[in-house]
C-alpha cells in the first residue's frame, strides 16, 4: 500500500503505471507523451493519455477531436484535454460557488465573475483532480500525462504541498469553528462559505494522496523531452534539478528530432546544423549520465495521426516497454555518521552560488534560484542541529549533530 487509507479513501495500492512527459516549449514533448501512449496501446495496455498544456495540441498530435472527458481514440487508448472551466463545475463546484457568490455580492456582473473564480493554481489543480479519479477508478494499465511547459509542471507537482501550507495559514483555527462560522455566513449573506470550506479540506485530501503516487518511482517516471540546441539543453538541466529537489524520479532523457546524419548530403545547408548537433548530443551524454537517453530522429515531415505517431513510438523505444521503469535510484537519504546524521539531496546541476539551505523547526527549506522545497525531516532529527551543508559532485549534503555538540572542524 502506498499509504494509509481509512473506510473512505481509496489506497491506490493498485495504480496504473504512470508517465508524466515535460520540456520546454516546443519540443514536441506532446507529441512524445502521445507516441508512447499508443506505442503502449498497441502493446495491449488499456492507455489514458492526459493533458494538461493549456495549448491543447493533443487532439492535433492525435488528429482527433477530444472533449474534456476521457473517450477512446484508437483500441485500448483513450484521449482527454483538461478544461479549466468544465473541471471547475465538475471537481470545485462548492469553491466555484463560493467564488461567483462573493464577486456578485460585490456587484461583478457574471461573464467577468466567472473568470475572477479561476484562482491561480486551479487549472494544476483540475489536472491532479483528474489523475486523482483514474487512479480510484483503476480503470487503466497506464496513464500518460502530456504536461505544459517546465515552470507549468513544476506548479503541477508542488500544488500539494502549496496547498496544504495554504489551507493552515488561511483557517489556523479549529475547523468545527470554521464550519459553525461558515454556516452562519451562508444563512445571513447566502455566501456558502461552510460548504467551500468542506469542498477544499476533500480536494487538499484528494491532492496529498495523488502526490504521494506521484512521488513513488516504481509507480510514476516523468521524462524529460530535449532537442540537441543549447537553450533546451540548459532549461532540461534546470527541470531535472528542480524535479530532484522536490523528490520526483526522473528515468529517462528524450532527444527529439535528430536529424539523422547518413540523410544530410556533404556541403549541404543542413551540414553544419549536423556538426553542432553532435556536439549537443555528447554534452547531453555527458551531462546527464546514468540516465538512459533516448533519440527520436526528425521525420522530415509533420508528425500527426496514429502512422507517424506509431513510427515516432518504435524509433524512440526501439527493443524497450514504454511502461518499464528506465532508471531508478533515491534522490534523498539519511546516512548514520557516528553520533551525527548527513541528509543527502541529489541536485546534479545546483550551483553553489544559487544554493540556500535552512534548517526550521522539522523541515530543511532548500532553495535553488527561484525554486524552493520544504523538505519534511525524520522526526528525530527534531533533536539535532544542521551544522553544515555542503554541495559535492551533485549532491547536497547537511549534516545534522545532537543539541550541544560542537560543529566539526
Amino acid at each position: 500500500m502506498l499509504f494509509p487509507a481509512g473506510d473512505d479513501e481509496p489506497s491506490f495500492e493498485d495504480a496504473p503505471r504512470i508517465l508524466l512527459f515535460t520540456g520546454k516549449g516546443g519540443t514536441g514533448k506532446t507529441t512524445c507523451a502521445a507516441a508512447t501512449a499508443l506505442r503502449a496501446a498497441r502493446n495491449g495496455h488499456k492507455t489514458l493519455v492526459l493533458s494538461s498544456d493549456p495549448a491543447h495540441s493533443l487532439a492535433d498530435a492525435l488528429d482527433q477531436e477530444l472533449g474534456p472527458e476521457a473517450q477512446e481514440v484508437h483500441d485500448d487508448l483513450f484521449a482527454q484535454e483538461v478544461d479549466l472551466y468544465y473541471s471547475m463545475r465538475k471537481h470545485w463546484g462548492n469553491m466555484r460557488e463560493l467564488m461567483l457568490t462573493v464577486f456578485r455580492w460585490q456587484g461583478v456582473d457574471q461573464i467577468a465573475a466567472e473568470e475572477l473564480a479561476a484562482l491561480p493554481g486551479m487549472n494544476e489543480g483540475s489536472v491532479l483532480l483528474w489523475l486523482e479519479e483514474a487512479l480510484r477508478e483503476a480503470d487503466y494499465d497506464l496513464v500518460v500525462v502530456d504536461s505544459a511547459p517546465t515552470g507549468e509542471t513544476l506548479t503541477l507537482l508542488t500544488l500539494p504541498q502549496v496547498t496544504q501550507w495554504w489551507l493552515a495559514k488561511a483557517f489556523p483555527f479549529q475547523e468545527l469553528a470554521v464550519k459553525s462560522l461558515g454556516f452562519g455566513v451562508r444563512k445571513t449573506t447566502g455566501i456558502p462559505l461552510d460548504k467551500g470550506y468542506e469542498e477544499l479540506e476533500v480536494i487538499f485530501e484528494k491532492l496529498e494522496r495523488v502526490q504521494q503516487v506521484l512521488a513513488t518511482p516504481s509507480t510514476t517516471s516523468i521524462r524529460l523531452v530535449t532537442n540537441p540546441e543549447k537553450m533546451v539543453i540548459e532549461e532540461a538541466r534546470r527541470a531535472f534539478t528542480y524535479l530532484q529537489l522536490y523528490g520526483y524520479g526522473v528515468d529517462s532523457v528524450i532527444v527529439n528530432r535528430v536529424l539523422p546524419e547518413a540523410e544530410v548530403p556533404e556541403n549541404s545547408f543542413f551540414e553544419g546544423y549536423v556538426e553542432s548537433q553532435r556536439g549537443y548530443l555528447e554534452e547531453i551524454e555527458q551531462s546527464f549520465r546514468p540516465l538512459p537517453i533516448l533519440q527520436v530522429p526528425h521525420l522530415g515531415e509533420e508528425v500527426f495521426g496514429a502512422e507517424r505517431l506509431g513510427r515516432v513510438g518504435d524509433a524512440m523505444y526501439s527493443k524497450r516497454a514504454p511502461t518499464d521503469v528506465f532508471y531508478d535510484e533515491p534522490t534523498f537519504t539519511v546516512q548514520e555518521d557516528g553520533d551525527a546524521y548527513v541528509l543527502k539531496l541529489r541536485l546534479t546541476f545546483a550551483a553553489e552560488d544559487d544554493l540556500d539551505v535552512r534548517h526550521l523547526g522539522d523541515q530543511l527549506v532548500v532553495q535553488v534560484a527561484n525554486q524552493r522545497s520544504n523538505v519534511l525531516l525524520p522526526t528525530f532529527l527534531n533533536y539535532y542541529r544542521m551544522t553544515n551543508a555542503t554541495l559535492d559532485e551533485g549532491w547536497l549534503r547537511v549534516r545534522f549533530t545532537p543539541d550541544g555538540a560542537s560543529s566539526p572542524a
